[in-house]
């Protein structure tokens, strides 16, 4: 079961979710272990990014792993990472593994980067689409029944086919940490909250899972 946290705006949301990276990370240090985790992409993170740029993190510990990418040039504004590379704290920018997604052979490209993968992420961050999608794990497309490939490319979706984490590359995660936020997200989040496996962001296969979500995003009582 999905575990639900409602914080009244976006900023509160992203300083929860950067609290518990901040917690997770120092989890691991106290252990003598390196942090690995993974990020999606889009606009609602980048407060969360923010956040965390003011903290004093050990980035030289810290691997990071994108969990999907547009299959577009170098610089292009469909990009994640051209957007992370502005969001990210720039100490970050050194550990990141930047999804290979200019190579000319897309699926050989996600195996080499489906090789680089931890055997765990201590935690995996989510997002979710109005339509229910998560990472790029897109209703109707093939890649949702990808059972032995962790990572994958997906079909055209919104102008753009996609590299993503699949199913089998999200349960290496330890954890799972959704952030959403705004208005038109909150249909898809009470279907995620009720296990409505027909979005996709409900059949994550990973047994700890929080939901942060803002006042907006938060669907009604009852």
């Amino acid at each position: 079961m999905i575990r639900l946290e409602v914080l009244p705006d976006p900023e509160a949301a992203a300083a929860r979710a950067a609290a518990l990276l901040l917690e997770a990370v120092e989890h691991a240090v106290s252990a003598g272990d390196r942090f690995t985790w993974a990020t999606s992409g889009g606009e609602g993170p980048d407060p969360m990014f923010r956040r965390l740029g003011a903290l004093e993190l050990p980035w030289s510990v810290i691997d990071t792993w994108q969990v999907d990418e547009r299959i577009a040039p170098p610089g292009d504004p469909d990009r994640n990472r051209t957007r992370q590379e502005r969001a990210f704290p720039p100490p970050t920018l050194d550990g990141v593994r930047w999804m290979p997604v200019e190579d000319e052979d897309p699926e050989a490209a996600a195996a080499r980067y489906a090789a680089t993968l931890p055997d765990r992420f201590d935690l995996v961050h989510l997002g979710l689409g109005p339509d229910g999608h998560t990472a790029s794990l897109v209703p109707g497309d093939p890649v949702l029944d990808v059972v032995d490939r962790d990572v994958a490319t997906t079909g055209p979706y919104e102008g753009r086919r996609r590299m993503t984490l699949t199913y089998p590359g999200l349960t290496r995660a330890r954890r799972v940490v959704w952030l959403v936020t705004g208005a038109e997200k909150r249909d898809a989040v009470g279907s995620l909250i009720a296990g409505d496996r027909s979005i996709p962001a409900a059949r994550v296969p990973v047994a700890d899972q929080l939901l942060i979500v803002d006042g907006a995003a938060a669907p009604a009582a009852g």
